[in-house]
């Protein structure tokens, strides 16, 4: 996709916050451009990583999100509050590269899956067959070659009308016992958070007997007996080494990393706040963001080429309050405008997923057709800007709040409001939400 096709996709779904958009889209298509390049000049070519400035609810998240979902790359949102320094007690940096590997090996087989599919259905269905239909035991003494070649004839066309009937859906109502593998795994976790692996211990390998999950027998309906085997017949015929190969490459070529709340860690050395450093964790990400190897139990991760887009409100620190190594990594900065009245109108109805779409397919599974008046939309907007200008602004997010509170009720009667419709206008949003929002302190708590 072109930047221009990047940006209008990105449209569909996020409102405003044109240069956000913009720095993304060039993102992405520089990694297209850098695959086209020779192998020793791509390896040169570095992403350019992005530094979002703005408050919350604004989108940051959503077009980093989106972005990823566009590119169909492994994406990992994570708080760069949630690592301490290395020495103390907490997450450590490369986690962040475990979980993004974990996400490829993740999607790739997904996909592996989908090819080999219709494979392991027809296995599978195989497999069934022979519960409904056990092969005869091999013919008797006595029995002459005809008698028996008749036999398996016989037995052959009866499994035949028996895959006919199975394929047209006349056996769903059959119950079959079946042998299936308990899934269910022992749960590693160290109480501080971390899990073995990242202390390079990997109890996986070292009791590999333990994790191959113990079966049992079910008893289950025809639908559910197929599903079974044919997760265990794909298993069979993917290659899990090619779908590590396959997952570090992705990552490697393709990899994004959402790094939240990075004006958290911006306080230098000696000002108050948490006693862990936060210095400290900016040293230790830098590594993470210039290029390093990071060990996996899927094999090395070189992290050069990962796109990280960090973002935060920097309400209280700057930019500037970075290390200057780590502000060096991100050249590219791009200031989020925050939102209004007329942001939040279009916020409401414009976007794919827009709120009050969403709320009126909720209520018509109910039966309940909702109508949202023009008048009742801006009034909604006007209100949620009003309460994030006189208690905190948490942007778009308070849409969602107030969208609860001014549904409430019909959320709460629409079961028996079947076949009926809802007008919701500008008089019903002021007789359910005017009053809270103009007291600060119902609407501090309420709204």
């Amino acid at each position: 996709m072109t930047p221009r096709e990047i940006v209008s996709e990105l449209d569909r779904y996020v409102v405003g916050q044109a240069k956000a958009k913009r720095a993304v889209a060039i993102a992405l298509r520089n990694r297209y451009r850098r695959q086209r390049l020779t192998a020793e000049m791509a390896e040169e070519v570095a992403p350019k990583n992005i530094l979002m400035i703005g408050p919350t609810g604004v989108g940051k998240t959503e077009i980093a999100r989106r972005l990823a979902r566009l590119a169909q790359s492994p994406f990992l949102k994570i708080e760069a509050s949630k690592f301490t320094e290395v020495g103390y007690v907490g997450r450590d940096v490369e986690s962040m590269i475990r979980d993004l590997v974990e996400i490829a090996i993740k999607m790739v087989r997904e996909e592996r899956e989908a090819e080999v599919r219709e494979k392991a259905r027809d296995a599978a269905e195989e497999r069934l067959l022979d519960l409904l239909l056990p092969f005869a035991s091999p013919s008797p003494l006595g029995e002459s070659s005809n008698e028996a070649a008749l036999a398996r004839d016989h037995q052959s066309q009866t499994r035949e009308r028996l895959r006919e009937q199975l394929r047209a859906g006349k056996l769903d109502t059959k119950v079959v016992e079946i042998e299936a593998r308990d899934r269910s795994m022992p749960s590693f976790e160290l109480i501080q958070g971390g899990s073995i692996e990242e202390i390079g211990v990997n109890i996986r390998d070292m009791m590999p007997g333990m994790f191959q999950g113990r079966t049992k027998r079910r008893k289950v309906s025809v639908p559910e007996a197929i599903e079974y085997p044919v997760q265990e017949e794909a298993q069979k015929l993917i290659d899990m080494d090619a779908v590590s190969r396959a997952a570090i490459q992705r990552v490697e070529n393709a990899g994004i990393i959402f790094l939240d709340e990075i004006d958290k860690i911006a306080g230098r050395e000696g000002s108050h706040g948490p006693d862990v450093s936060r210095e400290g964790v900016q040293r230790d990400i830098l590594p993470i963001v210039e290029g390093t190897t990071v060990n996996t139990k899927y094999g090395m991760v070189r992290t050069d080429h990962i796109l990280f887009i960090a973002a935060g409100a920097f309400h209280v620190s700057k930019p500037s309050d970075l290390i200057p190594e780590l502000q060096g990594r991100f050249p590219i900065r791009v200031e989020l405008e925050p939102l209004g009245r007329d942001e939040f109108i279009r916020i409401l109805t414009e976007p794919k997923n827009a709120l009050v779409k969403q709320y009126i397919a909720l209520m018509e599974t109910e039966g309940v057709r909702l109508d949202f008046a023009p008048a009742a939309v801006a009034r909604i907007a006007e209100l949620a800007t009003l309460v994030n200008e006189r208690t905190e602004n948490i942007g778009a997010r308070r849409l969602h709040t107030v969208l609860e509170r001014l549904l409430d009720e019909v959320s709460f009667h629409a079961p028996e409001l079947d076949g009926q419709t809802i007008t919701i206008d500008a008089p019903y949003v002021d007789r359910m939400l005017a009053d809270i929002a103009k007291s600060d302190d119902l609407s501090r708590y309420i709204l």
